[in-house]
């Protein structure tokens, strides 16, 4: 039997952290030993990631890791992170200005100029990526005529950014790749044309990598400062994972059947299912439904619904306001109130940028004549509703749009811990749900990882397995069960008394 332990660096819109597992065809052990903060800073007025201290905690996570290896090998590393977000290149290798986070305002608007370029309904056929203000293509296409672009020879998106600065190599994962709205969703190859119309140089764009490959070695100097020096001789390998978190994620899914829906759930909610062929119809494109590269060239059939960000900017809009919160006793109130008595649509575009949350959403309310809501427990309330109402929506539409059946329906990340939102989610949906692993995205990235070093693990199926035997999970049933069995709407249920715990 083959072990192998690796690393899985997971970076993400609110943190970054280091996890060190050790993985084997019938043991799977997980365990965290660095976080870092990842907190994004204004600087002339546009928004950036600081990516220097992201590159920087990973440095001292790994040297936290020497630290638990008691004299033994590191087999490998794994880099996974957010989407869409990338750094320029210079000629020399050196990075062109810091780079811009998604939620910036500098792509206002520009969706809309890709669109009358190249066409909506072209642009999805070729890319089957959602209409999404910050996807890549609209962030280039915002500094297309800027100093930064026009000084630039690359483009790598964050985690391969990463990757370049610990080995030198440069390429692009294909599951993050995809998100780029570059990408051909049919031959997973770079669309060079596409590039050219939206006056966007396809040498900007790095060759692909796949999960699985060893994209280079550590450094010398990378080794000598993390302590990671092989006693062996030989080379630490970074090797390709699902470098979009959510590709991670998926592959870490403890399902034991096709007819399953998830929802990796942080930051955003990524509500979709696994297809072995993207969906690029009209209705598709109509229903923003996105087309990613998953891992083992499966599809992410997908939609992006705005996620714990909501709950995040409230509990940060207080705090700054001198009202400190218990995560906790807010969502075991929240669960005294009644469901469904404050709708808000979750991703209105008011929604998106940093600021504060509970007056927007007070806004909204108004906008639409419906109550506000008063207290926080009852903002909470409505947050956690609405986003089991937006998991509700995708569901229906994937279910429309595919033919498929949804049984179950697996809650993964940060919210599976948030018991009234899985519950809303149950009930809203109507099929059971299964909560967890909390750390699906780790335990993606660190299966990809052991598989590609001689862990016999050999598919999907076989990872899956794998997590449910090592995994706790939790089941949620709905209060009320569709009327109506298979791929049409379920009705939406009433909530249930399941009291809640804390996550965003």
């Amino acid at each position: 039997m083959t072990t192998r332990r690796v690393a899985a660096v997971d970076i993400g819109a609110g943190s970054g952290r280091v996890m060190l597992a050790t993985v084997s065809e019938d043991h799977l052990d997980l365990i965290e030993v660095h976080r870092f903060a990842n907190r994004p800073v204004r600087v002339g007025g546009t928004l950036h990631w600081d990516v220097l201290a992201l590159y920087a905690g990973v440095l001292d996570g790994l040297k936290e890791t020497a630290g638990h290896l008691d004299g033994e090998p590191l087999d490998g590393i794994g880099i996974d992170t957010w989407a869409v977000d990338y750094g320029l290149l210079g000629p020399d290798g050196s990075l062109v200005g810091l780079p811009v986070h998604y939620r910036d305002a500098r792509t206002d608007g520009i969706s809309q100029k890709v669109a009358a370029t190249v066409g909506a309904a072209e642009l999805y056929n070729r890319t089957g990526i959602q209409d999404l203000p910050f996807n890549t293509v609209n962030q280039l296409v915002a500094e297309r005529s800027g100093s930064r672009l026009q000084a630039a020879e690359r483009m790598l998106l964050v985690p391969d950014l990463l990757t370049y600065w610990l080995t030198g190599a440069i390429g692009a994962e294909v599951t993050n790749a995809s998100t780029t709205q570059l990408l051909d969703a049919t031959t997973r190859a770079w669309d060079s044309d596409l590039a050219g119309r939206l006056g966007i140089d396809p040498g900007l764009l790095p060759p692909l990598r796949h999960p699985g490959e060893v994209l280079g070695v550590l450094y010398g100097d990378v080794l000598a400062e993390t302590g990671l020096t092989d006693p062996h001789g030989g080379p630490v390998p970074v090797v390709a994972v699902g470098s979009h978190d959510t590709a991670s994620a998926v592959v870490g899914v403890p399902a034991d059947r096709d007819s399953f829906a998830y929802v990796s759930c942080g930051t955003w909610s990524l509500v979709g299912v696994e297809l072995e062929q993207p969906v690029l119809t009209e209705d598709s494109r109509a229903a923003n439904l996105t087309n990613e590269a998953g891992v083992d060239g499966t599809v992410r059939y997908l939609r992006n619904v705005m996620g714990l960000w909501l709950l995040r900017e409230s509990l940060r809009t207080w705090a700054d306001r001198g009202e400190e919160h218990d995560l906790t006793q807010l969502l075991a109130a929240a669960a005294a109130e009644p469901a469904g008595r404050w709708p808000v649509d979750v991703d209105h575009p008011s929604l998106l940028p940093p600021g504060d949350m509970p007056a927007r959403i007070a806004a909204l309310c108004r906008e639409t004549g419906t109550p506000e809501p008063e207290t926080p427990a009852q903002v909470v309330r409505c947050i956690v509703d609405g986003l089991a109402e937006g998991h509700r929506r995708a569901v229906d539409d994937i279910r429309r749009l595919t033919g498929r059946d949804v049984e179950v329906i697996h809650v993964v990340g940060g919210g599976a811990r948030n018991t009234l939102l899985c519950q809303a989610t149950a009930d809203a949906c109507g099929v059971p749900v299964l909560g967890g692993p909390v750390e699906a995205t780790a335990l993606g990235n660190v299966l990809v990882q052991a598989r590609a070093l001689g862990v016999d693990l050999p598919d999907l199926a076989a990872m899956r397995a794998l997590v449910r035997r090592t995994q706790e999970l939790r089941r949620f049933e709905p209060a009320t069960a569709p009327t109506t069995p298979g791929p049409t709407a379920a009705p939406r249920p009433t909530r249930s008394s399941r009291r809640p715990t804390a996550a965003t």
